[in-house]
């Protein structure tokens, strides 16, 4: 029981397939009081059964382009505990016209919903996350190895991964006066539905099949697993680091 007693917030989760279910359920089985969001009505039977499963007190819908979604959640949040120990970032997001073509090409309009959705989203939650976490606490992000090599088609979502990632080492300086730890978590391949947006995305995996070291893919209970980990105590002194879960993946030319 890791997280006994603390209170989680994910946002991101899609359906039980997603990488955010993954992290509610290992944060239920740790012990951990949880709070979950759904994007809108039309997803919310998509998540409901992860709700059920974990037993989660709260279901909220958050989409971060709706002004005053994101304040509200927060607000149920110190409602129900007066705190927050861990918040799970797990959100991305871009045109398709955008997230297909090149880098080259990618208009103005969809670069700036991209990082929008994808960046500054967590930005806003850590200012919001941080008067409720008087006593410390923990957020996370999730990243992806395109974010630091061109990986093909991921075409501007690698850019975006890479503003994520610097944007979590400057949150994880300028919380880490208030013991706030900001890290990163980078999965290799997983068939979500997020993953299934990218073009040739069978193709990747495949490759990363072949290529991981254990020769296996990853699943979201071990993306969950290591978030466990990096939100525990044993952790305390882990802050703006990337934390690679792939199978060794990430280490092969």
């Amino acid at each position: 029981m890791l997280l006994d007693n603390k209170v989680a917030l994910v946002v991101g989760v899609a359906n039980t397939h997603s990488i955010a279910a993954g992290c509610v359920q290992a944060f239920a089985r740790a012990g951990a009081q949880v709070a979950m969001t759904y994007v809108n009505e039309k997803a919310k039977p998509y998540v409901q059964p992860v709700a059920d499963t974990a037993g989660a007190t709260l279901l909220l819908p958050l989409d971060v382009e709706t002004e005053g979604e994101m304040e509200a959640v927060f607000d149920e949040v110190r409602r129900q505990w007066g705190r927050l120990d861990i918040l799970v970032h797990s959100i991305a997001y871009c045109p398709a016209d955008d997230l297909h073509g090149r880098v080259t090409d990618c208009s103005r309009a969809g670069f700036a919903r991209a990082m929008d959705v994808s960046v500054h989203s967590l930005i806003r939650m850590a200012r919001l996350a941080e008067p409720l976490m008087a006593r410390g606490g923990t957020i996370l992000t999730m990243s992806y190895y395109g974010g630091e090599k061109v990986v093909d088609h991921y075409n501007i979502m690698g850019p975006v991964k890479a503003a994520l990632e610097a944007t979590m080492r400057s949150l994880a300086v300028e919380l880490g006066p208030q013991h706030i730890r900001v890290n990163a978590i980078s999965p290799g391949p997983l068939q979500t539905r997020a993953g299934s947006g990218i073009a040739h995305f069978d193709e990747l995996i495949d490759n990363a099949r072949l290529r991981a070291p254990e020769k296996s893919l990853v699943t979201i209970d071990d993306v969950g697993d290591v978030a466990v980990m990096l939100a525990s105590d044993g952790a305390r002194c882990v802050s703006g680091d990337t934390a690679y879960v792939d199978g060794g993946l990430h280490v092969r030319a």
